[in-house]
C-alpha cells in the first residue's frame, strides 16, 4: 500500500459500537486511518472539518440519518468528491433506489463480509 492510502481516513459512520470497532480494525490493519462518529450531526461535522477520502455511512442514526449526511455532502461542492459507500440493514429496492438517487458511491447491507468491503474501499482508494 502507498504512503497515499495510509494516510487516507475514512470516516466509519454507524451508532453501533462493535460494528465501529470490527470495521476500524479490519480497516487499521489494512493502513487506513479511520476517523469515527456515532450519530448523524457528529459525522456530518467531521467531514466537513477533516474531508476524508471515503464515508462508511450508516443509515439509521440518531440526530440525522445517513440519507440526509449522504444529500447535505454530495450537492455541496466542497464535499462531493467524497466517495460515500451506505452500509446499512435496510435492503429494500427503494431504500437501495434512495441512496443512489441522493449520491451513494455504494450500497452494502448488514451483515456483510469483511473482505468483501475491504475490495469495495479499495476501488474508491489509491492502492
Amino acid at each position: 500500500m502507498s504512503e497515499t492510502a495510509r494516510s487516507t481516513k475514512i470516516l466509519i459512520v454507524d451508532d453501533e459500537p462493535f460494528i465501529v470497532e470490527t470495521i476500524r480494525f479490519a480497516l487499521e490493519q489494512a493502513g487506513y486511518g479511520c476517523l469515527v462518529a456515532y450519530d448523524g450531526e457528529s459525522a456530518i461535522k467531521m467531514a466537513r472539518d477533516e474531508t476524508p477520502g471515503l464515508i462508511l455511512l450508516d443509515i439509521m442514526l440518531p440526530k440525522l440519518n445517513g440519507f440526509q449526511i449522504c444529500r447535505l455532502l454530495k450537492f455541496d461542492e466542497r464535499y462531493r468528491h467524497i466517495p460515500i459507500i451506505m452500509l446499512t440493514a435496510r435492503a429494500q429496492p427503494r431504500d437501495r433506489l434512495l441512496g443512489k438517487e441522493i449520491g451513494a458511491d455504494e450500497y452494502v447491507t448488514k451483515p456483510f463480509e469483511l473482505p468483501a468491503l475491504l475490495k469495495t474501499i479499495a476501488r474508491y482508494l489509491p492502492a
